[in-house]
């Protein structure tokens, strides 16, 4: 990141998405001024004040962007480990982990990525002792909600006597957090590496869900480096009392970066995903009626989830509760109605229409990720029949006057803010025709969503702003995916692009 100067003049720029040109000042982290170019001229009376001035030949400037939902450091990790995103079987895996075999020193091989709700085979740890029985293999689902092992792996996390090496949701997540981790530096490295990269997309911040003590590892991460992006970290229910005696609350600095690092959100799970079929659903799942889980699966009691909440906004924390099922957004609303305090739902993905109007009436921002509306049209198809015009419902959210967050779920999806504003907007991502078009979004408001809020280059907001080479309103859907981006800045700092 570029050392700026005091202040600097940004001028031949347009404010927002077929916005008028104009000068925008920006000094001490924030936007001090902003003049439509016609009144800025020599001898016009309007005075922007001092400063270097950076002529932008007419590009558009628009609020910096934010990822609403990341985990960093899976995302940083999983650019690192096998790709196994566009697999169509659990033998098309398999034969990718025999072709990586020989790579690496003999470690655990990690592979990330898969997706296994419409395969016609089913994951086995027999399939992948078949191309290697030696060397431990741990897979990552692409939903983070499902990991599967190989025998060798399976006896180095004392569960040898599972039977079939494929685990969901909570005992996913405990055997993973057993296995053997990159040394802290490396991931560290890479962590600062994707902060970059999440620059270069024009992401001026994130809120980071990374699972463990994710505060603690930003106070670690920031002693080391400035992140080129702000983060927002959240608090897990086993380090919340933790958080509460050092008096934390939601939008405190932590760190040694000047406040680019915050305390976010508390986090909190009431079901499963979709592809492991364990959101909770009104309705049960096709295939699964005569089944303990035919409903899919409540990870937070009610009674237990209200207490939590409580007990986090008593101390100025705010909850963030993952729901993805019917049902389950119907659990998380139930609890905010009755704890009576902000927050956010994650995902939001199926909707009662009941539901639609509460999070307004609540105050409670739906934190979802368009990119999931398109990557997971076909198991949403098949899992939720006749429902999914209930499935990701952005225009009926945003018309009942909710607030919308973009985020990717990183690594679930690539940390790339257009990716959704772009999926959000055309509701497809292939060749197809869009998926419930009824339910798609203007280019502004979803330029909205994905600058948590921000409309307008104002005075007085942070000089988070991002500069592209092509207006968005503009832009043919495979532009809007990969809008080129000029150069970002985050807190008055360049943290992308040739300054």
């Amino acid at each position: 990141m570029a050392d700026n100067p005091s202040a600097l003049i940004l001028t031949r720029v347009r404010l927002g998405a077929g916005g008028p040109l104009a000068r925008v000042r920006v000094a001490d982290g924030r936007i001090t001024h902003v003049v439509p170019e016609t009144d800025a001229g020599a001898g016009s009376g309007v005075e922007v004040g001092g400063g270097c001035q950076l002529d932008l030949d007419g590009r558009v400037l628009l609020p910096g962007l934010w990822d609403a939902h990341v985990h960093l450091a899976e995302w940083a990790s999983a650019r690192h480990r096998l790709d196994l995103a566009g697999t169509a079987s659990a033998r098309a895996v398999a034969e990718l982990v025999r072709e990586r075999a020989g790579v690496g020193d003999g470690t655990v091989l990690y592979g990330y990525g898969f997706r296994d709700g419409l395969w016609a085979d089913a994951p086995h740890k027999a399939l992948l002792d078949a191309v290697l029985p030696d060397r431990p293999v741990a897979l990552v689902s692409a939903d983070l909600h499902a990991a599967w092992l190989n025998s060798a792996c399976l006896a180095l996390v004392g569960r040898g006597d599972h039977p079939t090496g494929l685990i969901r949701e909570h005992e996913a997540h405990e055997v993973l957090s057993a296995l053997p981790a990159a040394p802290v530096d490396v991931v560290d490295g890479w962590i600062e590496e994707a902060c970059r990269a999440a620059a270069a997309r024009g992401v001026s911040g994130v809120i980071d869900f990374q699972f463990g003590d994710t505060v603690g590892d930003w106070e670690r991460c920031s002693a080391q480096f400035r992140p080129a992006v702000r983060v927002s970290a959240a608090v897990y229910p086993s380090y919340l009392d933790a958080a509460i005696k050092r008096g934390l609350r939601t939008g405190d600095a932590v760190g040694a970066d000047g406040g680019l690092v915050r305390v976010g959100p508390l986090k909190l799970f009431t079901d499963g995903s979709l592809n492991t079929r364990t959101a909770l659903c009104r309705d049960p799942y096709p295939g699964l009626e005569a089944t303990d889980g035919a409903h899919g699966i409540e990870e937070t009691a009610p009674g237990e989830l209200v207490r939590l909440m409580r007990h986090a906004a008593a101390h100025g924390i705010e909850p963030a509760v993952h729901a993805i099922g019917d049902r389950a957004n119907t659990v998380a609303l139930d609890a905010f109605e009755v704890v009576r305090c902000r927050g956010r739902i994650e995902h939001a993905q199926l909707l009662s229409p009941q539901d639609l109007p509460r999070f307004a009436e609540l105050e409670v921002t739906a934190g979802v990720q368009p990119r999931h509306a398109t990557d997971d049209r076909d198991v949403a198809d098949r899992h939720w029949a006749g429902r999914t015009e209930r499935a990701f419902p952005y225009g009926d959210l945003l018309a009942a006057g909710a607030r919308l967050e973009f985020g990717s779920d990183a690594p679930v999806s690539p940390l790339d803010p257009w990716l959704a504003i772009a999926s959000a907007v055309n509701r497809t991502d292939d060749e197809r025709p869009a998926w419930h078009p009824e339910q798609r979004l203007s280019v502004p408001d979803a330029l909205v969503a994905a600058a948590r809020g921000r409309r307008l280059i104002r005075v007085g907001d942070p000089a988070d702003l991002v500069v592209v080479d092509v207006d968005p309103l503009d832009a043919d859907p495979e532009t809007l995916r990969a809008m080129p981006v000029h150069a970002t800045m985050t807190n008055g700092h360049w943290t992308h692009g040739p300054y």
